[in-house]
């Protein structure tokens, strides 16, 4: 049977042609190695994958890494990938990971105004887009079962050493860019968190075999 590729758009592309997979420790792929054996399980199993991706306020790293893991399965054709993202509170997506991520090629409108906006981000023409915002990771909007947690951030990696329904728990933390907010660094260290975050997943679905 032959696979049709997703169209992403070219930005991501050009993008996704960068990253450097060498750049990876081998600490940080140990660290990201049981994301792999779920995922790798579930398409054996032909089984749907559920990610939660889990951080304290849902506002930084947990949407970077709900967006670019949805975009990874997208690009290497594992089919049957949700992606989800939740906090151990709700609070807003900050709006410079919206910037970031349009930097890197991705379509995001606002389509609801307030404290907690939502948005609509899309990284091809004919792809559902992912819903952004702020929720808590039990949130309705999340599910309730067989899912991996994946704990983006070491403060809500200690503060919830159990996450309900979750199948797997998975911590794969990342600094917090929010250390650079309001000062000149900030946009750099936005993208460079969100390159991170885009190559080390992009690793772990290139390790997925169909």
């Amino acid at each position: 049977m032959t696979l049709i590729k997703t169209n992403i758009f070219p930005e991501i592309e050009t993008q996704i042609a960068a990253f450097g997979f060498e750049d990876i420790s081998v600490e940080r792929k140990i660290i990201l190695q049981p994301l792999i054996d779920f995922i790798q399980t579930k398409v054996a199993h032909q089984q749907e994958i559920r990610l939660n991706l889990i951080c304290t306020h849902n506002s930084r790293r947990s949407h970077l890494a709900q967006v670019w893991a949805q975009t990874a399965a997208a690009h290497f054709n594992v089919k049957n990938v949700f992606c989800y993202s939740g906090g151990t509170e709700a609070t807003a997506l900050f709006p410079m990971v919206a910037q970031t991520l349009v930097q890197s090629g991705f379509k995001i409108k606002a389509i609801t105004a307030g404290n907690n906006p939502i948005y609509t981000i899309k990284y091809g023409e004919n792809e559902p887009p992912i819903i952004g915002f702020s929720k808590t990771y039990d949130d309705d909007f999340n599910p309730k079962n067989e899912f991996a947690a994946i704990m983006t951030c070491s403060q809500a990696d200690g503060g919830c050493p159990f996450i309900a329904g979750a199948e797997k728990r998975i911590p794969i933390t990342f600094e917090d860019p929010k250390a650079f907010d309001n000062t000149p660094q900030q946009a750099e260290k936005y993208q460079e968190r969100s390159l991170q975050i885009a190559t080390e997943l992009f690793y772990v679905f290139s390790q997925i075999k169909l």
